[in-house]
């Protein structure tokens, strides 16, 4: 199976009602809003991240990047 072609995805828990929900890492480029379906707060990146699935996913867009690339 290719893997370039794969898409990569990244389940993103809420830190403020603990929710989760499963999102496609977006190929090249970052995801700085999201909104939690369960109790609508907006997520942002935490300080030195570069979008919310750093943040708060369980695959970070770097691990994503090296994945594709394999």
């Amino acid at each position: 199976m290719n893997t370039s072609l794969e898409k990569q995805h990244s389940t993103i828990t809420c830190p403020y009602c603990q929710a989760t929900e499963t999102l496609e890492i977006p190929r090249g480029s970052s995801q700085h809003l999201y909104r939690c379906r369960a109790c609508n707060a907006i997520l942002k990146p935490k300080s030195g991240d570069c979008c919310i699935f750093c943040s708060f996913g369980d695959l970070d867009c770097s691990s994503a990047e090296q994945n594709l690339a394999a």
